[in-house]
């Protein structure tokens, strides 16, 4: 090969596809020794290198220096063309795979190629991404030509080529959209503490600020709802409730609700449980729309958040009060103890620690564990006689007030979308 062709060849290599230039020279060189060892034989040992200033290539074959003729002749220039454009497409398939690896949950864009069933090809600035059905936001139509925006997902090599996942659905799309479109959020003085989302519905983050000058929700909203409305249009609609962040969970779960008011918080940290009390009539909103708004909450706080009105909770307290001492091994007393920590059902009493229940009625082992083989039973019990009553035909006044209230819960849901705007 000619050295001056073979230094334009690895400065245009280098250019157009990002490679280093070394990486291309090692995969050159490689390629040689492979199509040499093809002629000498694999047990030999054959050493070639190539000179990076003037592109003269040199060799041995157990020590002794190989003329230029004879590397010419002993290395097929078929073999060794094709060895190269192997090693080349290597190269080529690792500084997109590191390139993209250091991209992992990143932002990028690109533009929609080809689109079906299963999902869409992206096409990005140097390469080609998939991006599943799964990984698209629901109820979203993508459009070939349509520029669009998604975060890198996952990452591999396969064969010479490097399989790029991206997604829209994932909480860490909706953080790069943040980052981007807030600039505070850019320079750290506002920072999100958590997201909870379900793709396509809603999305609820809690945000705090490092400058006490600085309000994060309406940093974030922005005037008129210009920042978050930008946000918003690249999610397809979705919903997002912008939150203050506490460590509290007394103000954070009330906080993580809204725009549902909540009126008390009594937490349970035995049970990673939080009970908020709230008015009747706040009751659907702070539930939401098929449990969507108290699910997140609790996804948002990391507790199991349980939503009742105070009427509610004294029926609970009462008959769990009613169903502890009915066990055998539990005292009055015991009972209240654990009522007191949040546990108000057989199912919850049935996957405390032993060894707590141990100290909160200084019981003994068998004791304890008689006392949780029955709550289990007692559990199991309840659980037939719900599935079977929810199997029973309802009476037909009864469908009539279901049906009323199915109909009356997006009123809620809408009211508390006008709340949070």
């Amino acid at each position: 090969m000619n050295p001056s062709e073979l230094l334009r060849i690895v400065d245009a290599i280098h250019r157009d596809k990002n490679i280093d230039k070394e990486v291309v020279f090692a995969g050159i060189e490689a390629a040689l020794v492979t199509a040499a060892k093809k002629h000498y034989g694999e047990d030999q040992e054959i050493v070639i290198r190539i000179n990076r200033e003037n592109g003269t290539i040199t060799g041995t074959h157990n020590g002794i220096e190989m003329t230029p003729e004879e590397m010419a002749e002993r290395i097929g220039a078929q073999t060794a063309k094709q060895i190269i454009i192997q090693k080349i497409r290597e190269a080529e398939r690792d500084a997109l795979y590191a390139e993209y690896s250091e991209l992992r949950y990143q932002l990028v864009s690109g533009v929609v190629h080809r689109i079906d069933r299963e999902g869409a090809t992206i096409a990005l600035s140097n390469t080609e991404a998939w991006l599943p059905k799964s990984e698209q936001i629901p109820g979203q139509l993508l459009h070939a030509n349509e520029r669009i925006r998604a975060i890198v997902c996952e990452v591999k090599k396969k064969g010479t080529k490097v399989y790029i996942e991206l997604s829209r659905t994932r909480v860490q799309f909706v953080e790069r959209l943040f980052e981007q479109e807030i600039p505070e959020i850019a320079d750290g003085v506002i920072q999100i503490r958590a997201i909870a989302r379900e793709p396509g519905y809603r999305t609820k983050v809690a945000v705090s600020s490092t400058d006490p000058r600085v309000d994060p929700v309406g940093a974030c909203v922005g005037i008129r709802g210009n920042r978050i409305k930008n946000i918003v249009e690249e999610l397809g609609g979705e919903r997002i409730d912008i939150v203050p962040y506490s460590d509290d969970m007394q103000k954070m779960v009330p906080n993580a609700l809204q725009p549902a008011e909540v009126d008390e918080v009594i937490l349970c940290p035995m049970l990673g449980r939080a009970i908020a009390l709230v008015r009747e009539e706040q009751l659907s909103m702070a539930i939401g729309k098929r449990g969507q708004n108290v699910r997140l909450a609790s996804k948002l706080c990391g507790w199991d958040i349980e939503i009742m009105t105070q009427q509610e909770l004294d029926q609970q307290i009462e008959k769990a009060l009613a169903d502890f001492t009915s066990l055998e091994g539990i005292s009055e007393e015991l009972a209240e103890r654990l009522i007191g920590e949040g546990f108000l059902s057989y199912d919850d009493l049935s996957v405390i620690e032993p060894t707590a229940l141990m100290t909160m009625g200084n019981l003994s082992e068998a004791q304890v564990a008689q006392i949780i083989h029955q709550a289990e039973q007692k559990a199991e019990e309840a659980e037939k006689l719900a599935a079977a009553e929810k199997h029973q035909p309802k009476p037909a006044e009864h469908q009539g007030a279901a049906a009323a209230a199915s109909q009356q819960e997006p009123t809620a849901d809408e009211s508390a979308r006008a709340s949070s705007s």
